[in-house]
């Protein structure tokens, strides 16, 4: 009995993440998640909130990487990232209980001008701004409302459907903080107080941020 019990949470794991690419079927794997105990649907979402930055958030993770690049120390980062994630935690609770309904395009549209934003502004400021915290709470509204829309083509459980919002919203934190360690171990550790790391690191890479985002605004708000 147990070896098939860990056989169908495997499969509806499996389900699961397939769904980011084919959201039709989410009514289909919520159902068969009604299944499972709530403990068992929260370790999922865990789970769905962390892929949904690693490795399918490419725009969560560009925009996160440039808050990183600019003041490529622990602590500044960490602070922009928990504005980041108290906002976003807000707008996706909101979403998920039907309080605001944000259309998609729009939203899309906005996560990818957030980017376009930060990466500017790495280029054309020498330094950390003290409104840059103001900035990225503002911005982690609007990718809340994204988060949002993956879930909502999933769903939530109704037999667990706040800890399973809370969890994943928990997953995304995690992914985010990979993402930051992770830049942090190999770049910012080694080469963040070089004198040449603005214009060796950050300025290319930043450049290369901004292009990928402008042709996602072009591409979200036109195509």
């Amino acid at each position: 009995m147990r070896g098939s019990f860990n056989y169908r949470k495997l499969a509806l794991l499996s389900l699961a993440g397939s769904l980011f690419c084919q959201p039709l079927s989410a009514h289909v794997i919520v159902g068969e998640l009604e299944k499972l105990s709530a403990g068992s649907a929260a370790l999922l979402y865990l789970k769905l909130g962390y892929q949904h930055i690693l490795p399918l958030g490419l725009d969560h993770i560009l925009f996160v990487l440039s808050l990183f690049l600019l003041s490529p120390r622990i602590k500044p980062v960490i602070g922009q990232a928990t504005a980041f994630t108290i906002a976003h935690s807000v707008t996706l609770a909101l979403a998920m209980y039907h309080v605001i309904t944000p259309p998609a395009r729009i939203v899309e549209s906005l996560i990818a001008i957030s980017i376009l934003y930060v990466a500017l502004e790495n280029i054309f400021s020498p330094r950390l701004k003290k409104t840059r915290i103001g900035i990225v709470f503002l911005f982690g509204l609007v990718h809340g409302m994204g988060f949002a829309g993956a879930l909502g083509q999933l769903g939530l459980p109704p037999n667990a459907y706040l800890l399973s919002l809370v969890m994943f919203n928990v997953g995304v934190e995690l992914g985010q903080m990979t993402v930051i360690v992770a830049a942090f171990l190999l770049v910012g550790k080694w080469f963040g107080g070089k004198p040449w790391y603005r214009q060796r690191v950050v300025i290319p890479l930043s450049v290369l941020i901004a292009g990928i985002a402008a042709f996602w605004t072009i591409q979200r708000l036109f195509f």
